[in-house]
């Protein structure tokens, strides 16, 4: 986290801060790790569980497994229990841990901020019975730590899926259930029960591991003491490899030595073959004991191009492994392995290169300078070591042969290749012979070297090879003297047959390579072709239903598939903008919006070959933007091929990517038209408020000035005295109305300048009191000023109108005698005064909607007013800097409370102050 200077780099450091803060986040997870069953993983678990609890702690059983085990029973029966979910599955109701149950019991706990809560979930390696979430117990997991719950749970040695063929060679028992590495390592603290072999066999003899039967069957098999012994060496080097890791990590961190990995990384190579899987796991150990990072790496050769779909699929598989196993993995298209595997190293700078072990080569291989793939590595990269794994143990192992209907249709498709470089090769026999008396030898040669190139660049390069030995020796045998004879009368043919098949295997290679090439660039072309077509299509979308509908069907179009968007709406729930063409399939094909909801929270792909819900048809892929997501890409390929492999599934993320960045692009248009609609709205309502009420000013001010002018006039009956009167008052509260028309026009068109004093606010409070007196007559007013107030600089025509129009408004909303009580402080900081009523109060939920324009507590009301008044309040505190807000007051009424910012008056000269006492 240093720069060259020796100073923090500060990208380094907000890296750092943000991985922190994600982490603070996140639950921790606590790993019991032990060698076999028995050793007293689930004791130590439920011990500590115990502890935390006496301390306070909440703490919850999701799943223990106790087989049986007295003392572990015990335990659990004092601890509380989350009730299992039952599954239904082969007529029997299962149970198994319910991940719902848990995430809606710890989630108000986990939103209030308390200790963080804990789980404990035992068995992580576990697999959950079909129609779960998820696959894996290990994965139920993981949402607990996303959603920041703690768990304690407990795994056995031969679970890790880098150890698992280890563990089958030792033991003879291959192990289905197992954990990604990645988990285990990520996990916050890994906690070593060991328990030596003998005492692990009397625990088994006394039945404290199983019981019965079982415990005999285990000691014949499993639990033999040499199993045993080694099983508790690979746990304890596996603990020691994750303590080393956190020391390095330690040392870094807090800067004790500058700690760079000297080590380059790994680079396994994947062939087509059932080893593969056994390479992969040896160099995922390999990576982990030198605490680097690996690359597995699959060359996909013209040869292997023409594999069958099973083999093509096992090997799709076999990188999906290595993903797993925590690799970075890439399918390269090359004409040479040794050659695609030297580039991809030197690009990566991986030191080391792992493979399995080559076959020896037949003998005539070597005669022709053919090399095992060995070899050829060892040329090309005399600076990278080599690493050869041997054969995978054979227990529970077993190869599967591919399908008899696979067989023959690669053999026959090879030889009808081979057959049409044999058929070429005779219609240029018969032509030429045809021709011979119009053409010298040379020009004949030229005829069989044109078919060796047709057939290279058609049917590839074994044919052209073929093609090549046929050529020469159909030429020598109809074309040479002696005709229809293999004898050369003249020595120098023998240089023309070696210039003739030297010629046709060069140009037969030159042009297979090529072919291969360009097919290569052509399939890259096709994809680069497909996101730059989706970009433009895209680009001039604009609206959500144009973007989905442009999306659907390049999507399906591109990927052979069926393809529906959908798209998070402004009430945070995901729709369809438009329907799912219609199927012969039925109704029920349709995308789950449950699994689609999952992706979109979690930001990860799930449903068809992934790790959530594999068993959906459908593939969910989040639509990903700057911003945030914008939705979902729901997809139902044809084959697995459109996700597992590695170059398909890059670019559907890219278009993924692409979709997410247009709905984005629209939805941030259609926010700009409704910001432009509402702003012209805005000034074409203040411009028109502001003539009206302008206007309106000197009509309605001669209109009260008559009706004054009527109540003084002598000898007015008492009927008229009183109509004058009630047009006076009725003509006041129009020109207050158009008063606060212009006033709002006013402050939002930014005419209104501050003319700020310093003031002491009871002689404002006491001038709003005055004008107001008419109108608070009938309610008791009671102030409550705190003592030594400071002076706050404030407009005080501005501030007086505020307070006016709160003591206006309680009167208005208060019945007859109601109590008003007005009080001043200064708290956290601030200058505070409220004003309060015992009145009805203010309706539930819309203690902040009546500081909107033209908007009354009641929508409904025979209370005269155009609901301005406090939405000039509003305006006037923000202009000094304040807030203003309502509440339920402590009288049982509404209360509103307006704060003012408190700063430093000018200093007032002594002198100045005697003439202020004198005044």
């Amino acid at each position: 986290m240093t720069i060259n200077d020796g100073r923090l780099d500060p990208e380094a450091l907000l890296e750092q801060l943000r991985r922190d803060e994600e982490k603070a986040a996140r639950g921790k997870l606590r790993i019991y790790f032990g060698s076999s069953a028995g050793v007293g993983k689930t004791y130590a678990m439920l011990l500590a569980a115990h502890k935390l609890l006496a301390e306070g702690r909440q703490v919850l059983v999701g799943v223990v497994e106790t087989h049986g085990r007295a003392e572990t029973e015990a335990l659990v029966e004092r601890l509380p229990l989350l009730p299992p979910r039952l599954i239904e599955h082969r007529g029997h109701r299962l149970p198994e841990f319910d991940l719902d149950a848990a995430l809606e019991r710890f989630k108000p706990v986990v939103l209030d901020g308390q200790p963080r809560p804990l789980m404990l979930v035992d068995e992580l390696a576990h697999s959950n019975l079909p129609g779960s979430r998820h696959p894996k117990r290990w994965q139920d997991v993981e949402e607990l730590l996303a959603n920041g719950i703690d768990v304690y749970t407990s795994l056995n040695v031969q679970h890790l899926e880098s150890l698992n063929d280890v563990v089958g060679g030792i033991t003879g028992v291959r192990v289905t259930e197992t954990l990604p590495d990645r988990f285990f390592d990520a996990a916050d603290e890994v906690l070593l029960v060991d328990t030596p072999a003998d005492e692990l066999l009397a625990r088994l003899k006394a039945g404290k591991v199983y019981m019965g039967a079982q415990a005999e069957r285990a000691a014949q098999h499993f639990f033999r003491k040499g199993n045993l012994i080694a099983l508790r060496e690979l746990a304890l080097r596996r603990t020691a490899d994750r303590v080393e890791d956190d020391v390095q990590a330690w040392r870094s961190n807090e800067a004790i030595a500058q700690v760079w990995s000297t080590e380059a990384a790994i680079l396994c190579a994947v062939g087509p073959t059932p080893r593969a899987e056994h390479v992969l796991r040896s160099s995922a150990r390999l990576a982990q004991q030198l605490g680097v990072s690996w690359h597995a790496v699959y060359v996909e050769t013209p040869a292997l191009k023409r594999l069958p779909d099973a083999r093509r699929e096992r090997v799709l598989r076999q990188m999906r492994l290595a993903q797993d196993l925590g690799a970075a993995t890439a399918v390269l298209q090359a004409q040479d392995t040794a050659t695609a595997l030297a580039a991809h190293a030197r690009e990566h700078n991986l030191a080391k290169l792992v493979l399995g072990r080559s076959p020896a080569l037949p003998g005539w291989r070597r005669l022709m300078g053919g090399r095992p793939l060995y070899e050829q590595l060892a040329i090309a990269l005399p600076d990278v070591d080599l690493i050869e794994v041997g054969l995978p143990p054979a227990v529970g192992h077993r190869v599967e042969p591919l399908p008899a209907q696979a067989k023959w249709g690669g053999a026959t498709r090879k030889a009808t290749q081979y057959g049409l470089a044999c058929a070429a090769c005779a219609f240029t026999t018969a032509l030429a012979w045809l021709l011979q008396n119009l053409l010298d030898e040379a020009n004949i040669v030229m005829l069989f070297l044109l078919t060796v190139l047709a057939v290279a660049l058609r049917l590839g390069r074994g044919p052209a090879v073929l093609a090549s030995f046929l050529s020469v020796a159909l030429f020598d045998f109809f074309y040479v003297a002696p005709h229809l004879s293999f004898a050369v009368s003249d020595v120098q043919y023998l240089l023309t047959f070696g210039v003739m098949l030297a010629v046709g295997l060069i140009v037969g290679q030159l042009t297979a390579h090529l072919r291969y090439q360009a097919q290569v660039a052509a399939e890259r072309e096709t994809r680069s072709r497909a996101l730059f077509d989706l970009t433009r299509e895209l680009s001039g979308a604009l609206q959500t239903e144009q973007v989905a509908k442009i999306a659907q069907d390049r999507l399906a179009r591109e990927l052979h598939g069926r393809a529906q968007i959908l798209v998070l709406g402004s009430d945070e729930q995901l729709h369809a903008p438009l329907p799912l063409p219609p199927t012969g399939e039925g109704a029920n094909d349709a995308p789950d919006l449950g699994t689609a909801r999952w992706a979109l929270d979690h930001g990860r792909a799930a449903g068809l070959a992934t790790d959530t819900l594999p068993g959906n048809p459908w593939f969910y892929l989040p639509l990903a933007a700057p911003m945030r997501p914008r939705g979902v890409l729901c997809l139902r390929p044809s084959g697995l091929d459109a996700v597992l492999r590695p170059e398909r599934r890059a670019q559907l993320d890219t278009m993924a990517g692409i979709v997410g960045q247009a709905l984005e692009r629209v939805h941030y248009v259609e926010v700009a038209q409704n910001a432009l609609v509402h702003i012209e709205s805005e000034r074409l309502r203040n411009s028109l408020l502001s003539a009206l009420s302008h206007d309106l000013r000197t009509p309605l001010a001669a209109v009260y000035g008559l009706a004054d002018t009527l109540t003084t006039l002598p000898g007015l009956p008492r009927q008229g005295l009183e109509m004058a009167g009630a047009l006076r008052q009725e003509s006041q509260r129009i020109i207050a109305m158009v008063n606060n028309l212009l006033d709002m026009a006013r402050l939002q068109s930014g005419a209104v300048r501050l003319r700020r004093e310093w003031l002491p606010i009871d002689e404002v409070l006491g001038t709003a009191l005055q004008s107001m007196q008419s109108v608070l007559a009938g309610h008791r007013v009671q102030t409550q000023l705190a003592p030594e107030l400071p002076l706050v600089e404030i407009d005080a025509a501005l501030i007086e109108r505020v307070l006016a129009n709160l003591l206006e408004n309680a009167a208005k909303y208060t019945p007859a005698d109601s109590h008003i009580e007005i009080l001043a402080e200064v708290k956290d900081g601030e200058f505070q005064l409220t004003v309060a009523d015992d009145g009805p109060g203010l309706p539930a939920g819309r203690e902040d909607a009546v500081f909107e324009k033209f908007t009354r507590a009641k929508r409904e009301s025979s209370i005269p007013g155009v609901g301005l008044g406090l939405a000039i309040c509003r305006n006037i505190l923000e202009a000094h800097g304040g807030r203003i807000w309502a509440e339920r007051s402590a009288l049982g009424g509404a209360a509103f409370v307006l704060t003012l910012p408190l700063g430093r008056p000018p200093d007032i000269p002594r002198e100045g102050i005697e003439e202020a006492a004198r005044l």
